[in-house]
């Protein structure tokens, strides 16, 4: 946990430098006592301490917002803002004149909100309390005053949404870097940092969802899929039941535990937030420890690196076990070269469909385009070239059979995935409203924003590094 509180402290840290402000060098002496204080109190601000406190404060805020208590209240924003509308429709549609229509119409209004005003609170957050207690109140209170429709009622305008900063290119390369040493981190930090991001991520889907006015069973999700990273590391032969033992566990609650029978949207949502977020992702921590290290051609450069790891192993106490830094394995090798062709096919095809798109993902499929407006098929393209590249050298320094064409396949179909992933992404956020998942990282959103290109790319990696590389090296044996 130290390791990773460390690591997430430099790579915030990252975001207080900018290329302004060292352009030109500043020496000790020309430092005021204005900017000391200033930088001690950055350095103050993103320590392992505040790193910490943040992750905790987000995690509370995300499991707050997907409570009961925030169930009811936003059940109650939606039935006011329903109510709201209808009123104006009243009051300015020509066809709704008929006054025994508007009567029922109203009656019907003010019953449902009293009776809602008489359920028992639920422990929520006191801000949304507070503002759906009186909301629910104003609108009884100008329903119920008066029989004919008044001209008061405004819409509400639409808040603008804060404009998302510049992303910076050194807090990008840093962030790089610190996952590639969560990947050679060893078995234990590897999958305790992923379950811990898994749970973040559970609960920023449950709360879109929850904006679509479904409410899925939360805890046994986020129980069930920090399980089967759990699994994937202590008893890999069990892995596969985590799914279907969680399905059937959440369909008894469902039919056990709730007064009203769910409906088919609750039950999908479930699954899907299960399957989507644990099980799939769940797949990199099978592939992180498969296979013993091989001889790579890049062996002697990261010979050094190797030998300060094992002598700072050593040195760790005895009660830690030996995968807690170690082993580097070659699913975690696998794993490296796998993201690394993931992460710049985005970046590939980010530029490519900058400088040459022109034919949109839409017109080869509407669904798509629908999703992501802004892809264009000529940016598939440069991200598949990239990824394909970085494919084929990944191959070549793991000595794959035939890396040449093994190694672009590799690449180009780890980039469709990772297409299939964010277009996936972007229809859930689309349908739910929502412009990012959530605001845990500067300028890049939520921990979904950032994952959703490596989720369905998981179970695949698994498949070639258990199945397709022994075949091939078949042939050469």
């Amino acid at each position: 946990m130290r390791t990773f509180l460390l690591l997430l402290s430099t790579l915030v840290c990252a975001s207080s430098f900018t290329a302004v402000r060292y352009v030109t060098p500043v020496r000790s002496h020309q430092i005021s006592k204005h900017t000391r204080t200033s930088l001690n109190s950055k350095a103050h601000r993103y320590s392992p301490r505040r790193i910490s406190s943040k992750y905790s404060s987000y995690l509370t805020r995300l499991w707050t917002e997907t409570s009961i208590g925030s169930r009811k209240s936003l059940t109650r924003k939606k039935l006011v803002k329903s109510c709201k509308i209808l009123e104006k429709l009243l009051d300015t549609d020509v066809e709704f004149r008929d006054e025994e229509l508007v009567l029922a119409l109203r009656e019907t209004l003010v019953t449902t909100l009293k009776s809602l005003e008489d359920q028992p609170q639920v422990a929520s957050p006191p801000s949304s309390s507070s503002q759906t207690s009186a909301a629910v109140t104003a609108s009884s209170t100008s329903l119920t005053s008066s029989t004919s429709p008044t001209s008061s009622t405004s819409s509400t305008s639409p808040t603008k949404q804060k404009k998302k900063g510049s992303r910076s290119v050194l807090r990008g390369v840093l962030m790089g870097v610190a996952v590639a040493v969560w990947v050679f981190s060893g078995n234990y930090i590897f999958t305790s940092l992923f379950t811990l991001m898994v749970l973040l991520g559970q609960l920023e889907y449950y709360r879109g969802v929850m904006s679509t006015g479904v409410y899925p069973a939360r805890k046994i999700s986020v129980l069930g899929s920090c399980a089967m990273f759990l699994t994937a590391l202590y008893f890999p032969s069990l892995h596969q039941l985590c799914l279907p033992a969680f399905s059937t566990l959440s369909m008894v609650w469902f039919l056990t535990a709730k007064r009203n029978a769910s409906s088919i949207s609750e039950i999908a949502t479930t699954f899907l937030g299960m399957f989507y977020i644990g099980y799939l992702p769940s797949f990199w921590v099978s592939v992180r420890m498969l296979g013993v290290r091989e001889h790579t051609r890049l062996a002697p450069i990261a010979a050094p690196i190797l030998s300060l790891l094992g002598r700072k192993a050593t040195s760790l106490p005895g009660w830690l076990p030996a995968a807690f830094p170690l082993p580097i394995t070659q699913g975690a090798i696998f794993t490296f070269w796998c993201w690394l062709a993931i992460a710049f096919s985005d970046v590939g095809a980010y530029f490519s469909g900058r400088k040459y798109g022109k034919t949109k993902l839409g017109e080869i499929s509407k669904a798509a385009g629908e999703t992501s407006p802004n892809k264009t098929v000529e940016g598939v393209i440069g991200g598949c070239l990239v990824s394909g590249g970085l494919g084929m050298l990944g191959a070549w320094v793991m000595k794959w059979p035939f890396w040449y064409l093994s190694g672009c396949v590799h690449g180009v179909i780890l980039a469709l995935l990772g297409l299939v992933g964010d277009l996936t992404a972007s229809m859930l956020k689309r349908d739910a409203g929502l412009k990012d998942f959530g605001d845990l990282i500067p300028e890049h959103g939520g921990v979904l924003d950032r994952v959703d290109s490596f989720i369905f790319s998981a179970p695949y990696a698994w498949f070639v590094m258990k199945f397709v590389l022994p075949w091939l090296k078949s042939f050469v044996m």
